[in-house]
């Protein structure tokens, strides 16, 4: 029997999951995202490509939050950091008792810990999922952490829809996140570190002695590409990245830590989502060229040491 699910959110996530679940032919999909109401935006677009590849019987755009929870046993929550709370609580006002709730948002121990309440005091069943590498590579079979007091029970079942990489972590809610959101204030901290250094070192001319010391320093790497894909990362996906980071400077703060990196981390994602045209650039030089020129001093011949 075909798994009845709802998936939320339709971004990046979102996308590649349904792709995923389609494919294997184990269910049928109702998807809802609130940029679904604008007809031009990415996720519209996305879910109008998927019918225009056969899918549309199996997966369709609901017109709201309830439409999408009617007759689900199964809910996967894929949205922004953001959005996460707020994806919870309206979920909650519909959706049935004994209703699995998989929640994939990389946020804080604190926020899940909310979100898992708000399902529970519903009757839903919470189960807290952190994605411990990018999306992309492995897709749904990325490795994930489980936690919460369903999660053994439903990591079978999890499986058998393609998310093979589960690892039932802990039967609490909070630790598997910790673990994603600590991890953040590395993977994240280095695409900011990269960025501003590259760019800096690229205004002085020095870019070449930089990322060569690198490989004196970290062997083995090719600086370049994996820089390009880095500041590229954050270019393409700030916005997104900076909210998972305001979670991740709230988790270092409820340990007790002033969450210096990591707040000025959010700020520079920010700020690397409004130089997307850097985009077309397929090598880093030019990709840090075009960042630059909007840069009100960065850019000027007559600024650089020659």
């Amino acid at each position: 029997m075909s798994a009845r699910i709802a998936l939320l959110g339709f971004g990046e996530v979102g996308q590649t999951l349904a792709s995923d679940l389609l494919a294997a032919g184990q269910c049928d999909l109702l998807a809802w995202d609130k940029l679904f109401l604008d007809e031009e935006s990415g996720p519209s677009r996305a879910i109008a490509a998927f019918g225009e590849r056969g899918y549309g019987d199996a997966l369709q755009a609901a017109p709201g939050m309830a439409a999408a929870l009617a007759g689900r046993d199964l809910v996967v929550s894929a949205v922004t950091a953001g959005e996460c709370l707020a994806a919870a609580r309206e979920a909650a006002a519909g959706i049935s008792p004994g209703t699995l709730f998989f929640d994939l948002n990389s946020v804080s121990p604190a926020t899940k810990s909310e979100a898992a309440r708000l399902v529970e005091a519903t009757g839903g069943r919470y189960v807290e999922a952190a994605v411990m590498s990018p999306i992309g590579p492995k897709r749904i079979a990325s490795p994930m952490l489980l936690g919460g007091p369903h999660a053994a029970a439903f990591a079978p079942r999890a499986r058998e829809l393609g998310f093979t990489g589960v690892e039932v972590f802990a039967d609490s809610v909070g630790r598997a996140s910790a673990a994603k959101m600590c991890r953040s204030v590395m993977i994240k901290g280095m695409e900011a570190l990269l960025a501003e250094s590259l760019l800096a070192a690229r205004h002085y001319g020095v870019e070449s002695t930089v990322l060569d010391s690198l490989r004196d320093l970290f062997p083995g790497a090719d600086w370049p590409r994996l820089a390009r894909y880095m500041i590229s990362r954050s270019v393409e996906h700030g916005r997104r990245r900076a909210e998972e980071m305001r979670e991740v400077a709230r988790t270092v703060a409820d340990a007790g830590i002033d969450p210096w990196m990591s707040s000025a981390c959010a700020h520079r994602q920010d700020w690397a989502a409004t130089h997307r045209s850097a985009l077309e650039q397929p090598r880093l030089e030019p990709l840090l060229d075009t960042i630059l020129a909007s840069v009100p001093t960065a850019g000027r011949p007559d600024s650089r040491l020659d």
